[in-house]
């Protein structure tokens, strides 16, 4: 296996308004896209030849992965131009694919680990983990070790085999998928005609964002791995335990807290006299102004926040300027997302490019939308909008 397939082209329409101008693919989870972490998984186990389907906001993904030569690999890229299924994505990049390759979703973060058990198939096989809630997967049975019926979302199905969206194909894979978009579909064709599919079993990281507040989740579960490090300047006076990461050009002023797991990017400046608690990530180029308080959250890159701010529990997009006094504590409430009612555990969610004037307090759960302005002293009781202007 010398060759990976990567399908990025989808954009991740039940994560709004974090996907509302970024795929999901590059939603920073630990300060790193989610793609990275399927390119490092696929570089670990030697795999050094890769295509890249693309779609949703391409330039984004191309821009920051090029040629792939920071990774040490060999990028090539095609492109979904209607993002309409899984097999139509893989269809794109028929002339560039080899006798026998990798198939990947770029949307889930993984590990070497996870894909080592498809290194060695020859022919067709399907990657598989047992998974308590499958409800919102492809439910697979097996029988000698060989895929006998994929269903996909079937429901209320519990602790089931679950496919991963993860293949090894050879290259006639290309002549079943016709006019089928996706490829479960393809995948039960191959089932029906006696083709066989192996099945093979991970127990490696395979973790999915499905809703926004989902990110908080995975961005906790890989911090919880994370190694201390400090390329960075600390002024006196500030007290640090656990694993905090601290890139190069950032400063952390005097009187500071941290807890790790904490990760802060490229030239940042925190402080004087904030806290940032456990599960925090801090993006590039962020302010954290005097006297604030982060716990659990993610701060992507570009952002200023105002003093004496506190964010528990909430995801803040790129871009965005939260004034002085900011405040957006965490609860457990129902959140209204794409039409369906979802408890989650929670602050705020806001997207990219938003401003706030000082005092503004958001409720728990409610979702704020991109290019939004807020006047200060209001509290936001709902969802806002993309684009809004709430006066």
């Amino acid at each position: 296996m010398d060759q990976a397939i990567v399908l990025a082209a989808g954009e991740g329409q039940r994560l709004k308004p974090l996907t509302g101008f970024r795929p999901k693919v590059m939603l920073p989870i630990g300060n790193k896209p989610i793609l990275q972490y399927v390119l490092e998984a696929v570089v670990d186990n030697g795999i050094r030849n890769v295509i890249i389907v693309t779609g949703y906001r391409k330039e984004q993904v191309q821009d920051y992965f090029g040629s792939g030569k920071s990774l040490g690999i060999r990028i090539e890229y095609v492109e979904q131009k209607q993002q309409i299924g899984t097999a139509h994505a893989l269809k794109q990049a028929w002339q560039l694919a080899g006798d026998l390759f990798m198939v990947l979703s770029a949307d889930n973060i993984i590990n070497a680990a996870t894909i080592a058990p498809l290194m060695d198939m020859k022919s067709h096989a399907l990657l598989v983990k047992q998974q308590k809630d499958a409800s919102k997967y492809g439910v697979v049975t097996m029988s000698q070790g060989r895929i006998t019926s994929i269903v996909e979302k079937p429901g209320n199905e519990s602790d089931s085999l679950v496919s991963l969206g993860i293949y090894a194909f050879t290259h006639d894979i290309f002549d079943f998928i016709g006019d089928e978009v996706d490829l479960p579909n393809v995948l039960t064709g191959l089932i029906e005609r006696g083709v066989p599919i192996a099945a093979c079993r991970t127990s490696g990281v395979w973790l999915d964002a499905v809703y926004p507040w989902d990110v908080l989740k995975l961005n906790a579960l890989v911090l919880a791995n994370a190694k201390g490090e400090t390329a960075g300047h600390i002024e006196h006076g500030v007290s640090m335990s656990g694993p905090v990461r601290i890139d190069k050009g950032s400063i952390i002023r005097s009187g500071c807290y941290i807890v790790g797991p904490v990760d802060i990017g490229k030239n940042c400046e925190v402080g004087p006299n904030s806290c940032l608690f456990p599960s925090t990530s801090i993006g590039d180029g962020t302010v954290v102004s005097a006297f604030c308080c982060i716990k659990n959250s993610v701060i992507a890159n570009d952002i200023q926040i105002g003093p004496s701010s506190y964010l528990e529990d909430s995801v803040i997009a790129a871009g965005t300027r939260l004034g002085a006094h900011f405040a957006a504590h965490s609860m457990e409430v129902v959140v209204q997302a794409e039409g369906e009612q979802h408890p989650a555990t929670m602050g705020t969610v806001v997207g990219e490019h938003c401003y706030f004037e000082p005092g503004v307090v958001v409720r728990s759960g409610v979702l704020v939308g991109n290019h939004c302005r807020v006047d200060g002293l209001k509290l936001l009781q709902r969802n806002v909008p993309d684009g809004a202007l709430v006066v």
